[in-house]
């Protein structure tokens, strides 16, 4: 969850499912992955935050993210995208004043395990008329995902749907493509993606109309601050695939814990230099990411936040009687 995880354990998330994915499939599958979708669509909108998320997938050789459409923003009014179905640039830039700019894939409706059971998204992209881009008319993309396995849909429902849904898409006006595919045909087209507009996390842009790139983090941390007390909607707890559930407020008692195991493990093992084929290190960091999954939050206090703080109390151990 990126908005709630510590900044430093972004890349060890993302390199671990990089490696664990090579391992079933192949290196040369792995490079055909070009595209991130974020744990419960969670995108991260403290400007610091969303900086390094982006740089992490830049980083690792990512070209485009999945982000929700209520999640973003246009920088020149505030507002949603316009055009949802066409890829955008998300711009994350921090206090430091560094910027880093990916292609964005824009996820629209809710996330809603009965529309993909349903192939929802090839139904409503047989209603949109093509789009212009950059002074070329182009195909919408609908884009949609599914949060899991409830109620039996994506078992039951699904596999039959999608046989027909293809049968009927195959050499048809409407086409299945995955985002990079689609994003190929763009480029093919000669756009690139400077041409693409813009787009910024939730709540940016009334942050740069307080400050400035480059103000650095205190003047960022007293902007917040500020905003915060002027209107009780403003909010640095970054975006998901629901816009009723905060992934922060209300779990400082499995936050701390994290955020703690995770300094303890920056200073025991990342700055001792202790070499990432120790068995110590694997069991260690294999605690630390467990610790930080989704579930220990979207369920609410009870067992679930219990399991979480279970974990970073083992986390600890580890690091604490290991090294």
């Amino acid at each position: 969850m990126a908005p709630s995880t510590p900044v430093q354990d972004f890349r060890r998330h993302v390199q671990a499912w990089q490696q664990h994915f090579a391992a079933i499939f192949g290196f040369s599958a792995l490079e055909r992955v070009r595209g991130f979708s974020p744990s419960e669509m969670a995108l991260p909108n403290h400007p610091d935050v969303a900086y390094a998320f982006v740089r992490t997938l830049l980083d690792c050789g990512f070209q485009w993210v999945l982000v929700q459409e209520h999640t973003v923003e246009q920088p020149e009014d505030g507002r949603n995208p316009r055009h949802p179905h066409l890829p955008h640039r998300l711009v994350c830039t921090s206090s430091q004043g560094e910027t880093a700019e990916i292609i964005a894939i824009v996820k629209t409706q809710g996330s809603d395990t009965k529309l993909v059971a349903q192939m929802q998204p090839w139904f409503e992209a047989q209603g949109l008329a093509r789009l212009e881009l950059a002074g070329r008319s182009v195909p919408p993309l609908v884009t949609q995902i599914a949060d899991g396995e409830n109620g039996g849909v994506m078992m039951n429902e699904f596999p039959p749907k999608y046989e027909e849904v293809v049968r009927n898409a195959s050499w048809g006006d409407v086409p299945l493509m995955n985002a990079s595919e689609y994003l190929e045909h763009l480029f093919a087209l000669g756009i690139r993606q400077a041409d693409l507009p813009a787009v910024q996390p939730l709540f940016h842009k009334r942050i740069w109309e307080r400050m400035k790139p480059g103000d650095g983090p205190d003047k960022l941390a007293q902007t917040i601050e500020a905003l915060r007390r002027e209107d009780h909607r403003f909010h640095m707890d970054g975006g998901s695939w629901t816009n009723n559930l905060s992934w922060v407020r209300g779990y400082e008692n499995v936050l701390g814990p994290m955020e703690e195991v995770s300094a303890l493990f920056h200073r025991k093992v990342t700055e001792s230099g202790v070499s990432t084929s120790d068995p110590r290190y694997r069991n260690a960091l294999f605690h630390l990411l467990s610790s930080q999954t989704s579930c220990y939050r979207y369920w609410g206090q009870g067992l679930w936040t219990d399991y979480g703080r279970e974990l970073c109390r083992r986390a600890s151990d580890i690091l604490n009687y290991d090294f």
